[in-house]
């Protein structure tokens, strides 16, 4: 269940800043019994970054295959990276 809380809550800056590290989700802030303003940790903020870009990366692969684009074999991908990083 998101988080929701009015625009006054604002003012409790470390009650806030405290919410938004514990629930590591973003926070819903209302306007006079509106949708706002969205707030949340940096952490959670490049967690869904992180994930969107992932979204993002998924979407094109998918796109590539079915414009029958040649897939790379995972075998010689990870044997040239092990080359390039000297790792096992």
């Amino acid at each position: 269940m998101p988080e929701i809380r009015p625009i006054k809550d604002l003012r409790n800056t470390t009650e806030i800043s405290e919410l938004c590290h514990s629930k590591q989700e973003p926070i819903f802030i209302t306007k006079n019994g509106y949708g706002d303003l969205v707030i949340m940790s940096i952490k959670t903020y490049e967690r869904e970054l992180a994930r969107a870009d992932l979204y993002k990366k998924l979407a094109e692969a998918e796109a590539q295959i079915e414009n029958g684009e040649p897939l790379l074999d995972a075998e010689n991908v990870f044997e040239k990276m092990r080359k390039k990083y000297g790792r096992k």
